[in-house]
């Protein structure tokens, strides 16, 4: 639902923009939405894959539907959609897929198992499809997000905030809008001779 929100928020700009609803785990639904897309357009130039979930808990406690379920979205969605786009891109000889990563990614993070094992297979993948896909014109990188102020925060108390605010050199969160500019960047021609790369945008916080 929010990215029906963010069409509302971007009528304004210029452009036409499009949304679509869809189960990024489910290739069925994928194919068919990137097949509109790209007869619509005649051309996909970029794809982001930002479509995340979590659903927490230790390794003891973690139940194994909950593992799979950020798995399907996290992981396998990235894969269907991307394994769907390239196809389109290679076709036309250039584009650029960005995923997103994490820095749970990275260090991993407690109670969070499956969250931190599908962002560290999205980097695994980052880095194969770059090998893959580069002599065909398509560049691939990731953005590993540190601790950033979007919904995933809403429901965490007050002093794990703080604790996270100290643990990052920066000694705060970051912005969406900070985020997003790594996205545009690697998207843009402007990095068109950056692939396989894994972009930090964490105030810091891997240090």
């Amino acid at each position: 639902m929010a990215g029906l929100a963010d069409v509302k928020l971007a009528d304004g700009a210029k452009g036409k923009i499009i949304g679509k609803k869809l189960d990024v785990s489910n290739a069925t639904e994928v194919d068919k939405a990137i097949e509109e897309i790209h007869s619509a357009h005649g051309k996909i130039d970029c794809l982001v894959n930002n479509a995340g979930i979590t659903a927490d808990a230790t390794l003891a406690k973690m139940t194994e539907e909950a593992f799979d379920r950020v798995i399907k979205v996290n992981l396998k969605g990235v894969f269907l959609m991307s394994k769907a786009v390239a196809a389109k891109m290679t076709a036309s000889g250039s584009g650029s897929i960005v995923n997103t990563s994490s820095i749970v990614g990275v260090q991993g993070n407690f109670g969070q198992t499956n969250y931190a094992a599908a962002k560290a297979g999205v980097i695994g993948m980052t880095s194969t499809w770059a090998k893959e896909l580069g002599r065909k014109g398509v560049r691939v990188n990731a953005v590993a997000p540190g601790y950033t102020w979007t919904d995933m925060l809403a429901t965490v108390p007050e002093k794990v905030i703080k604790m996270l605010e100290e643990k990052t050199p920066m000694q705060r969160l970051g912005q969406p809008e900070e985020i997003a500019k790594a996205y545009l960047f690697l998207a843009s021609d402007d990095s068109s001779y950056i692939t396989g790369q894994v972009i930090g945008v964490d105030g810091g916080l891997k240090l």
